[in-house]
């Protein structure tokens, strides 16, 4: 399973019409685009764990969207939903990360560590 992980964080001043915008693009491509699998969007939890205060930056919020494969990914980006989402994603974010991965389940995954 391929995972894209956006991570970002809004501008501070983004108005509420360009935060709906920005959801209303997201949920276009979610109902538009067949090759994604699963989604999740959400927001940080900070419950006082020494490794939060380790993080170099703050991203509010994450994406993830899962794909059974590389070409399913490639579908999701060259859509013309995506492209729409993308642009407003551009004109919102102060700050964002964004990979690619393979996942495996469970220990299947560890492999990759060896």
């Amino acid at each position: 399973m391929i995972a894209h992980v956006v991570l970002f964080r809004l501008r501070p001043n983004l108005s509420e019409s360009a935060r709906t915008a920005l959801a209303a693009a997201f949920e276009t491509a979610l109902e538009e685009i067949p090759t994604i699998r699963r989604a999740r969007v959400g927001t940080r939890v900070v419950h006082g764990r020494p490794y939060e205060q380790l993080m170099s930056a703050d991203y509010p919020y994450a994406a993830i969207l899962e794909f059974d494969d590389v070409t399913g990914l490639k579908a999701y980006l060259e859509h013309q939903a995506h492209a729409h989402l993308a642009s407003r994603f551009f004109d919102t974010f102060e700050g964002a990360l964004m990979y690619d991965f393979d996942l495996q389940d469970g220990a299947a995954g560890l492999t990759s560590l060896r």
